[in-house]
């Protein structure tokens, strides 16, 4: 496998590349379902939750819907296919406190630490995320990942969200860097991937989910095969 030359930036995404989001999240809903003594499985809320919660990150992407229309329908959305009563007072406070306590949590994925320690030697490393600045900024904090990132850039700081080339180009105008020299590093295909790609800066798949993707993408399955390219 060819190493990427002439590379001096790298591109992160954050959740679900380094910030472990399911777990996590999963933790936060534990933690939010017994203050509020919701008495449901959490398992079988997860089972329709995490799908519905993707669904409304595209949506959100592609501005159909808002951050308070994503935070409120995807959480109705599933205990209504749960077909579990709950009113909507206490979902907007469920919701807030998703927000508030999912950042205690700060798992990470395997070999998030040793591939940083690994580029930050060699590379200049940043951030492109398209969740809610406040909340990324405290992950990053929460998680010790902070000091290894340069820039970090929200999509609310650019404006848009990826796969925009706009995000992409704010974030390689703050980080002084050029697509020539520059790899983004990613989970989503859509977002990350082809976001990237579109404007002509390379970009590596984290493939945990094992997408079934064009050959000529280039793919990693664990953070540590980044090495195999950098």
């Amino acid at each position: 496998m060819p190493k990427l030359n002439k590379i001096e930036h790298v591109f992160f995404d954050l959740d679900h590349t380094l910030w472990d989001f399911d777990k996590n999240s999963a933790l936060t809903f534990e933690f939010i379902f017994e203050k509020h003594k919701v008495n449901t499985s959490l398992n079988d809320f997860l089972s329709y939750y995490e799908p519905i919660n993707l669904k409304y990150w595209k949506l959100y992407r592609d501005e159909k819907v808002t951050k308070d229309n994503l935070r409120y329908n995807r959480l109705k959305e599933t205990f209504d296919a749960l077909q579990f009563q709950v009113d909507d007072e206490l979902i907007y406070q469920l919701s807030e406190d998703y927000i508030s306590y999912l950042t205690s949590f700060n798992h990470v994925y395997d070999g998030t630490f040793e591939i940083l320690e690994y580029l930050k030697t060699k590379y200049t490393l940043h951030i492109i995320t398209n969740g809610f600045r406040e909340a990324q900024s405290n992950k990053l904090k929460v998680s010790k990942l902070d000091h290894y990132f340069e820039t970090v850039t929200s999509a609310e700081s650019a404006g848009v969200k990826k796969p925009n080339p706009k995000i992409f180009n704010f974030a390689l105008d703050i980080a002084k860097a050029k697509t020539q020299n520059s790899v983004m590093i990613g989970d989503n295909y859509e977002a990350d991937i082809l976001g990237a790609l579109n404007i002509g800066l390379d970009a590596i798949c984290f493939n945990y989910h094992n997408a079934e993707l064009q050959p000529e993408i280039k793919v990693i399955n664990h953070l540590l095969d980044i090495k195999k390219y950098l």
